[in-house]
């Protein structure tokens, strides 16, 4: 890590570990403290598809607000095959005025945009791939690269049965009738769960994204998947900063199948029962 940073390092606090990484905070003898993640397995491109996203956001951010406007994405300070290096961020309880600035530069960063969808990387979801080729149409291109390739993965691992695989494939077929008014590229975090905002004192930061240019419902679905705090406050100032289209609530189910498919593909077949239901829902709208 030293070697990437430049500056030696003068302390180092175990942080435990997550999917196939490892976590720690860094002090260097400059003063700075850092957020390090350590390949314990190491995957082709998964870290630099992590950078990329994050600069790529980061780039989005200075767009719509100007290069001096601070942003809520943490800079990369370096990478390489095996580490990441990012600002250590002090934590703190999340504020009503925070969710609402959190919703606020939630609804700018997706405004920011992207010519089509996908990413001109190769893109991962944890230490699972992620297909990021382009895409001109929302409903085709969601339903193709990111609902049916984890079907596939998760009758491959026997999570899902051929009878579940075809519900699930009968409601991609589904999307484009019912995704809503059609809505340019949002420049989107991928994987927005609440695990994945951090609360500073007076801000919310995104961290681990799947970056991509999608549909901006899908952040805002993730939001809701594991209960981000202060969600109400959250979305109320991101509809105020950015209005939704009609109906948006509805479907929230149809953005959160993929993310629950992925869970299913990483943890088995506890989240078997919230993918189907998700389907449903889908055949529902």
């Amino acid at each position: 890590m030293d070697r990437l940073l430049g500056t030696p390092i003068a302390e180092v606090t175990d942080l435990g570990t997550s999917h196939e990484w490892s976590l720690r905070r860094a002090t260097l003898t400059d003063g700075r403290r850092v957020f390090v993640k350590e390949a314990r397995r190491r995957i082709d491109g998964l870290f630099a598809a992590e950078a990329a996203g994050l600069r790529w956001l980061a780039e989005g951010w200075r767009h719509v607000a100007g290069d001096d406007a601070p942003g809520p994405v943490p800079e990369v300070l370096a990478a390489d095959e095996t580490t990441l290096v990012l600002p250590w961020i002090d934590t703190a309880a999340p504020t009503d005025e925070a969710a609402e600035r959190f919703g606020r530069e939630l609804a700018a960063l997706h405004g920011a945009g992207a010519e089509s969808y996908g990413a001109p990387w190769r893109g991962y979801i944890a230490e699972l791939p992620l297909d990021n080729t382009a895409g001109a149409s929302w409903p085709e291109w969601y339903a193709e690269r990111r609902v049916l390739p984890y079907v596939r993965m998760a009758v491959d691992r026997g999570v899902l049965s051929s009878g579940d695989a075809a519900e699930i494939e009968r409601a991609a077929a589904r999307i484009p009738d019912v995704a809503g008014p059609a809505e340019p590229p949002a420049r989107i975090h991928g994987d927005l769960w609440s695990g994945n905002v951090l609360w500073g004192r007076d801000r919310a930061w995104l961290v681990d994204p799947a970056a991509h240019a999608g549909h901006r419902e899908t952040d805002l679905a993730m939001l809701a998947l594991f209960g981000a705090p202060r969600l109400e406050r959250i979305l109320a100032a991101y509809d105020e900063a950015a209005p939704l289209a009609g109906a948006w609530r509805a479907r929230v189910p149809l953005h959160q199948l993929h993310p629950l498919l992925v869970h299913v593909v990483l943890f088995g077949g506890a989240y078997r029962g919230q993918a189907l239901a998700a389907a449903r829902s889908i055949g529902r709208l």
